[in-house]
């Protein structure tokens, strides 16, 4: 056990910069504390001693601002850095060097009657190892979130990540891959960003279509002026050989045998 705490401890302390020292993050980090209380309230809550894990988790979550389930499964490792706000549901279940931030929901969207009616089915995510999720994020639904995927702050996801991809907006959108943690203490990102910068997706398919909306209008304008050019010289080719017998046709009405006035002629006369 001792060994176990240890363990979480250096997690910790690998990834928040503001922690100096094992015993500062056992006396002052909420997340330490609150981990400790749901290990002791999820062994009462497999042991059916439901009750009284119910009431221990009540008392963690009054202690320290972090609400966990006790039947909630988290793997070694777990941090959650500031803490307050966060919500773990029933089923949820959470691999090992998780990280999770103030204010994050991993929530259910089953109605309280079916979920009633259907007790022990799965109805809140899976986060698998390595999994960031940034501040004010909401995860919904019995959804898996792929080892070393990133949630960016205020996100809303309603659907399986793809290992190692970054989602961000509501709803939750790719907005690029992540590099795998595989050290912890290099890899590690705070808050799920993105190297810095993490592309906004329905911006980006904004600007697309903007773009492409103008090489359509573009390429309609050379058509129109194309067809307009072509039209002209369609309308040239015809008129011509109609002005041609037009004039043939007036010259040979002038044009009568000897004797027999042409239409001009015979117009002076009349008249």
């Amino acid at each position: 056990m001792f060994e176990r705490l240890t363990d979480e401890i250096d997690g910790i302390i690998a990834r928040d910069p503001a922690a100096h020292s094992r015993l500062e993050v056992a006396l002052t980090y909420p997340s330490f504390h609150a981990m400790i209380i749901h290990r002791a309230a999820h062994w009462l809550w497999d042991r059916q001693f439901r009750l009284s894990a119910r009431w221990l988790a009540y008392l963690g979550r009054f202690a320290t601002g972090i609400e966990i389930h006790p039947g909630a499964r988290i793997g070694r490792r777990f941090f959650i850095d500031h803490g307050l706000g966060v919500v773990i549901g029933e089923t949820a279940e959470i691999g090992d060097d998780v990280t999770l931030y103030h204010d994050v929901t991993l929530g259910g969207v089953s109605p309280a009657v079916n979920a009633r009616a259907q007790v022990g089915q799965k109805r809140h995510p899976t986060l698998c190892d390595g999994v960031i999720v940034g501040s004010g994020a909401q995860i919904l639904g019995p959804i898996v979130v792929g080892a070393g995927a990133r949630v960016g702050a205020n996100a809303v996801v309603v659907a399986d990540v793809v290992p190692g991809t970054t989602v961000v907006g509501i709803p939750a959108k790719a907005a690029g891959l992540s590099p795998r943690l595989v050290d912890r203490a290099l890899d590690f990102c705070a808050y799920g960003t993105l190297d810095g910068s993490m592309p906004d997706p329905t911006a980006v398919l904004i600007e697309n279509l903007g773009a492409r909306v103008q090489a359509l209008s573009q390429r309609i304008a050379e058509l129109e002026t194309r067809l307009g050019a072509e039209s002209d010289d369609r309308t040239n080719v015809v008129a011509a050989p109609l002005r041609r017998d037009r004039g043939e046709a007036g010259r040979q009405a002038n044009q009568q045998p000897d004797g027999v006035p042409g239409r001009a002629d015979a117009a002076g006369e009349r008249n």
